[in-house]
């Protein structure tokens, strides 16, 4: 089948691919602009970083950074457990959560051979993220001597939320040009599909190839319309020379 074949099955059933299309884009917008809860996301930055020695003097060496690097893994496990967000429930009840929604709210998450650890928080509004980002890393920070004897966790930023805000999960646009591809490429399978589906022969051309034999005469369709008028054509005639007989007579 040429280029130019395909061309014509896509220009027959090009109803077909907008009708697709139009549902597709319009069923998108609907969902993300009425059927969407937005969620906003804040982040906090936290540093892990033992700076003293033995003798609690400062101290600054490649072996004390390779240490914290490995603790870090200890500390993402730890950030998440009942110990930290049970008591960031606790201390901070305005949140409204418990230690198992905070957790489902919050992920740790650290680039390799790094000492900062990025800690996440989703909620309905930027200020709810905000939040709860901070409170967790607040309480992370105070705890971590208590349960790690060691006081090497700092809070490196913590989250601000702003009015520019945007929510994560509602993009419109981006969700409609999604959206419109894959309305698009549904279409063109639907087409292709029943036109695979369709072995009835609509032309001369499709005869001949298909038989193999040149076609020796047509009969033409004949619209509803010019059957009726040949009818009404036949039966006047008829009734003329009815009437033309009586009068002879």
């Amino acid at each position: 089948m040429e280029l130019k074949e395909y061309m014509q099955i896509l220009r027959k059933r090009i109803w077909i691919i907008v009708a697709f299309v139009a549902v597709a884009c319009i069923g998108a917008g609907v969902k993300n602009y009425f059927f969407t809860v937005p969620i906003y996301e804040a982040n906090a930055k936290l540093i892990v970083n033992q700076a003293y020695n033995a003798e609690g003097v400062p101290s600054l060496d490649i072996g004390s950074i390779q240490t914290n690097i490995k603790v870090i893994n200890s500390y993402m496990e730890i950030i998440k457990s009942s110990a930290i967000l049970d008591k960031v429930a606790a201390t901070y009840p305005d949140l409204g959560m418990n230690g198992n929604q905070l957790a489902q709210n919050i992920s740790v998450t650290t680039a390799n051979e790094s000492q900062v650890m990025s800690l996440t928080a989703t909620g309905l509004s930027s200020e709810k993220a905000a939040k709860t980002v901070n409170a967790v890393a607040k309480v992370f920070e105070s705890q971590i001597p208590v349960i790690m004897k060691v006081d090497n966790v700092t809070i490196l930023s913590e989250a601000k939320p702003t009015e520019s805000s945007r929510p994560i999960n509602v993009n419109p646009i981006v969700n409609i040009l999604i959206s419109f591809l894959v309305g698009l490429l549904l279409a063109v399978g639907f087409v292709f599909l029943l036109e695979y589906l369709d072995d009835t022969l609509k032309s001369e051309d499709e005869l001949e190839k298909e038989l193999g034999i040149p076609a020796l005469a047509v009969i033409s369709k004949i619209k509803k319309e010019e059957v009726r008028g040949s009818k009404q054509t036949t039966s006047q005639k008829q009734v003329g020379d009815g009437q033309y007989a009586t009068v002879n007579q």
